[in-house]
C-alpha cells in the first residue's frame, strides 16, 4: 500500500510539473525587460517576481469613485480583451491602474483575456490581427461579441472614467 501511494504521488508530481505555459518568454533586445508573448492571466503576472510594477502601482493608485461605482453595476455585461507588453512602460503604467479598477468594481481577473506581445505587437498567435492591435497596451470592452470601445496606449482622463464613457454610450 505504501508503495502504491508513493507511486500515485509521483505521478501527480510529475504531471504538475509537465504543465506547460500557454504564452513564450523571452528577453526584449531593446531595455532587456522580461517578454510574455501569447495567452497570459492576471495569475501568470502576479506569478512573475520581476513584474514589481504591478502590484506597486495598484497599491499606488486612487480610483475615481463615482467611475468606480457606475462601473460596478454595469461593467459585468461586457467581456474585456487586453492586449500589453510586460517590456512595455505604457503597460506598466495602465495595466496596474485597470486593475484596481476591475478589483473595486467586483469584475473577476479571471473573466480578462490577456495576450502579452512582443515590441512589434505581435501575439504569440497572431491574435492581434483579429482585434487589429497597432499600440499597446490596447483595452477592448467587448457586448454581445461586438466591441463596444478601447482604450490604446493612455487613458484621456482615466482608465475608469474612460470606461465609464464608453459604457454609458451604448
Amino acid at each position: 500500500m505504501y508503495k502504491l501511494f508513493l507511486a500515485i504521488l509521483l505521478m501527480t508530481n510529475i504531471a504538475a510539473g509537465a504543465q506547460t505555459k500557454s504564452y513564450d518568454t523571452s528577453r526584449d533586445a531593446k531595455n532587456g525587460q522580461l517578454v510574455f508573448n501569447g495567452p497570459i492571466t492576471f495569475s501568470d503576472l502576479f506569478s512573475e517576481p520581476s513584474f514589481t510594477w504591478l502590484q506597486s502601482g495598484i497599491d499606488e493608485y486612487k480610483p475615481n469613485a463615482e467611475a468606480v461605482a457606475m462601473l460596478q453595476s454595469r461593467l459585468k455585461e461586457y467581456a474585456i480583451v487586453i492586449f500589453i507588453g510586460t517590456w512595455c512602460d505604457d503597460s506598466h503604467y495602465l495595466l496596474p491602474k485597470l486593475t484596481k479598477v476591475l478589483q473595486q468594481a467586483g469584475y473577476p481577473l479571471t473573466g480578462v483575456t490577456m495576450f502579452g506581445t512582443d515590441r512589434e505587437k505581435k501575439t504569440k498567435n497572431g491574435e492581434q490581427t483579429q482585434y487589429g492591435i497597432t499600440l499597446v497596451p490596447t483595452i477592448i470592452l467587448l457586448k454581445n461579441g461586438k466591441e463596444a470601445g478601447r482604450i490604446t496606449e493612455s487613458a484621456l482622463k482615466s482608465v475608469e472614467e474612460d470606461l465609464a464613457k464608453i459604457i454609458s454610450e451604448k
